[in-house]
């Protein structure tokens, strides 16, 4: 059996769906990307999902402000490199 943190093919979509529904799923993913975790499902996002989000907004310092804002939370602002 896969571990159920860094699973492939099958098990991890399983585990995206299990995070489909999840409560702290902003939380989650927002911890992978402001520590750049290279490894598993967080927050319902592969790790290559992840990296390519990463690539593809380098500005953004704080992942978690700009999760929690889409959330309604917060006004939708991300802390950005000057």
């Amino acid at each position: 059996m896969a571990d159920a943190l860094f699973p492939d093919g099958k098990e991890q979509r399983r585990a995206r769906r299990i995070c489909t529904d999840c409560r702290v799923r902003p939380e989650c993913l927002a911890e992978a990307l402001d520590n750049r975790l290279e490894w598993g499902v967080w927050g319902g996002m592969t790790e290559r999902e992840r990296r390519r989000l990463l690539r593809e907004r380098p500005d953004v310092t704080s992942w978690r402000d700009v999760l929690l804002a889409d959330q309604g939370s917060q006004p939708k602002t991300a802390r950005v490199k000057s």
